[in-house]
Order: structure tokens, then sequence, then C-alpha cells
């Protein structure tokens, strides 16, 4: 993982990198780093003034929304510090973090969403 985090911070020094490329599915490599719980790099793109951390892709889903699902506290806690990052975003099957969290019992995760004023608690999907 330390190897793979030089690279990105290498990358990264590089005014010609565009830090919030998609891929065919629309995921960037924010959302690729919160998906393989590397939060070093997680740290590095959120570093970045040109990193959209609320990004969506083709499903509506957003880094915090995989976050979530992939049940990271520590990544979560670093999104929802974010002013850009909106916690209550839908994606495509109307779901929110907040009902990603639930489902899956995680209550620290549904502890730090409920702390979020943007956080809607009676959002239906």
């Amino acid at each position: 993982m330390y190897e793979r985090t030089m690279f990105v911070k290498l990358l990264l020094t590089r005014d010609n990198v565009e830090a919030n490329s998609k891929d065919e599915e629309g995921r960037t490599p924010l959302w690729f780093a919160v998906f393989h719980g590397n939060i070093e790099t997680v740290k590095l793109l959120l570093a970045r003034n040109d990193v959209e951390a609320d990004s969506k892709d083709k499903r509506g889903r957003t880094p915090l929304s995989c976050s979530v699902e992939r049940g990271n506290a520590e990544i979560v806690q670093l999104l929802l510090s974010r002013d850009d990052v909106e916690a209550s975003s839908k994606d495509e099957d109307g779901r929110t973090p907040l009902s990603y969290a639930a489902e899956r019992g995680n209550a620290e995760i549904v502890k730090l969403l409920l702390l979020r004023d943007d956080v809607m608690a009676n959002s239906k999907n």
C-alpha cells in the first residue's frame, strides 16, 4: 500500500494530472481510493483544491456512499468534514448514505452522518 500511495503522491505533484478523471462507469481516483480503503490516498486527493469530493458515478453513487457501504468510518469522517460533500445525496435507486449505514447496522457511521445538519433522517427511497 505504501508504494501505491507514493506513486499517487508523485503523480499529484504534476500540474497536468486530472485528479477528477473518470472511467467508463464515471468513477474517479477518489472513488477507487475510497473503495479500496486507502486512507492515505484519500487524504492526498482531498488535499487538492481541484478534487470533486462529491462526484457521482453513472449509478449516482458518490465517494461518501461508497465509503459508507464499505463500512470505513475513518474515510466517512474525512469526507463529512468537507463542506462540498452532500451527506444526503441520493443514488439512482433513491438510496442515501444513511440508508446504507442503517441497513448494514453500522451505528458508528449512522452517528457520524446524523451529526451533519444536511442529513435527512426521514428520507425515503
